[in-house]
């Protein structure tokens, strides 16, 4: 019965991408426009005698992987940081974070990256790079900071209690009892916050950090071959969140064996 279901949906899925094909290919060539598959190899990577030369958008790609590795990195800090500050007892502490968490999530991301390079940047002698981290990892950090948070609440206090019993000490405790408790409920949607800081990073192709993006564009402005080129960034993009997806799946289920 299983295997009968599962074959059900395998054909669903595939007539649904084959009707989404077909709009496709209706749709262009009523548009006129002359598909060039063929051109798109090169500028992923060459070889030439025998050597691997990447192209500009695996050159981007590797752009958007130092982004996303340096924020995600950062923003777990500071979501960690803020999260605690949040339920610690200083009240300096808690109004700091609130107030950092209501300007972050009430304003565009667009907005901050722009406020973070053409202000800040100057004043603090930013590269473009750096500018580009900070701002994604303020952002993510201000959403990972609300994950980190319901985790650890999730936590029941008998934990804490029961820490005290035997005679932890506080580090100890969030150390050895709180925290890796609660990495098992917060991966989940901390994955789900990975996977939309790597779409996001796609934003500071804005101010002409030569990432996926960005690259893409530039090509398209070389060559106009613009449907071929940005449903090969979307699948890179694609391929790039599903393979987080799984690596997060793995760790999830390790950390819940380590636990129970």
């Amino acid at each position: 019965m299983v295997k009968k279901a599962t074959l059900i949906d395998i054909a669903k899925f595939s007539l649904l991408v084959i009707a989404a094909g077909w709009l496709l290919v209706r749709g262009s060539s009523q548009a006129g426009y002359n598909w060039q598959w063929y051109q798109v190899p090169r500028y992923l990577f060459t070889i030439e005698d025998g050597v691997f030369i990447p192209g500009p958008l695996l050159d981007g790609l590797w752009i958007t992987l130092q982004i996303t590795g340096c924020s995600l990195v950062l923003a777990t800090i500071i979501g960690l940081l803020t999260a605690l500050l949040r339920l610690s007892n200083s009240l300096v502490g808690r109004i700091m974070a609130r107030v950092y968490l209501e300007i972050i999530r009430n304003t565009p991301l667009l907005v901050q990256i722009f406020i973070i390079y053409f202000v800040l940047a100057p004043i603090f002698n930013l590269e473009r790079f750096l500018a580009a981290v900070i701002a994604l990892s303020l952002f993510e950090g201000a959403y990972a900071s609300e994950i980190f948070r319901a985790g650890i609440v999730s936590i029941h206090r008998g934990q804490w209690e029961a820490a005290h019993s035997i005679g932890l000490s506080v580090f100890d405790t969030w150390r050895t009892i709180i925290l890796p408790q609660a990495v098992t409920r917060i991966l989940p949607p901390l994955t789900s916050q990975a996977v939309s800081l790597i779409k996001d990073s796609a934003l500071v192709s804005t101010i002409a950090v030569y990432d996926l993006t960005m690259q893409g564009r530039v090509v398209i402005a070389e060559t106009f071959l613009t449907f071929e080129i940005w449903f090969t960034v979307a699948a890179i993009y694609l391929v790039l969140t599903l393979s987080l997806s799984q690596v997060a799946s793995l760790l999830e289920k390790r950390a819940r064996c380590r636990v129970w």
